[in-house]
């Protein structure tokens, strides 16, 4: 299995590289909405929702997706303002307190609140520089990683073992750390603002908050992995789970000119 998911992880790393630095916007934005389709067809699974009506989510998610697209960046700042209030608040409180969706519309807004702003934010944010997306996926993956190795090592205080047991609180400091050390490196490497540390720090606790978000979705559907097109890795909700709020929140801040990036934006 471990073979299987660096292979995996390699060739995806490989294509998605070619893809970030070479790729023109018009065509990053349809080949990032094709793999926000996928999501969309996952998200039905995980509200079991028939064959027939997943295939309309999916489509109806399509034509939200085109009408964002259309309404342009002046629109997307909202988008990006509406995605982090709902992770800061609503997903956090759903969190704390295990609620349920009680029917296939809540389940179906949820799906856009995910899927849509993250969306966005890989287009937004391709447009900025490629460069700076990379940083900002980046900082999911560095965290991720390092909280899987130190959680494993050190990990003895569950995080929310009711939604993900395998996650510990040292591990949150693991990942912590890692990002603390990445921003660092990106504020000395690249004459980024120091602040980036405290805002590498939050993007962090975004992440944990959408992949506790997605585990939990997942749980109230019985199921392990979103989906089964990435041998080793599950599906692509497995993939992007801390994405989901970090990426709106990372292209809300770029907008507002909250940080300076340094050559990243240039």
């Amino acid at each position: 299995m471990l073979k299987q998911r660096v292979v995996t992880a390699l060739v995806l790393l490989s294509l998605f590289l070619g893809a970030l630095f070479y790729l023109p916007p018009l065509s990053w934005a349809v080949l990032t909405l094709a793999g926000a389709l996928v999501g969309a067809w996952e998200w039905g699974g995980i509200a079991r929702y028939p064959a027939g009506t997943r295939w309309t989510y999916v489509a109806v998610t399509a034509v939200l997706a085109l009408i964002l697209f259309e309404l342009g960046a002046s629109v997307w700042a909202d988008i990006f303002a509406l995605a982090l209030l709902f992770w800061l608040v609503p997903a956090t409180l759903w969190l704390a307190f295990r609620w349920q969706p009680t029917n296939l519309i809540t389940f179906a807004v949820l799906g856009w609140l995910v899927l849509l702003p993250t969306w966005l934010g890989l287009v937004y944010l391709h447009g900025v520089t490629p460069k700076l997306l990379l940083a900002i996926m980046a900082v999911v993956w560095i965290a991720d990683s390092a909280a899987y190795f130190s959680g494993r090592k050190f990990g003895k205080r569950k995080l929310a073992p009711s939604i993900s047991p395998g996650k510990s609180w040292e591990g949150v400091a693991g990942a912590l750390l890692g990002v603390a050390l990445f921003g660092a490196s990106v504020a000395w490497l690249a004459g980024a603002s120091w602040w980036v540390l405290p805002a590498f720090a939050a993007l962090t606790g975004l992440s944990i908050v959408g992949d506790l978000f997605e585990s939990w979705m997942k749980r109230l559907a019985g199921i392990k992995d979103s989906g089964s097109i990435l041998p080793g890795h599950g599906g692509v909700l497995d993939r992007i789970d801390g994405l989901t709020p970090t990426l709106p929140a990372a292209a809300l801040c770029t907008m507002l000119g909250c940080l300076d990036w340094g050559v990243l934006v240039k």
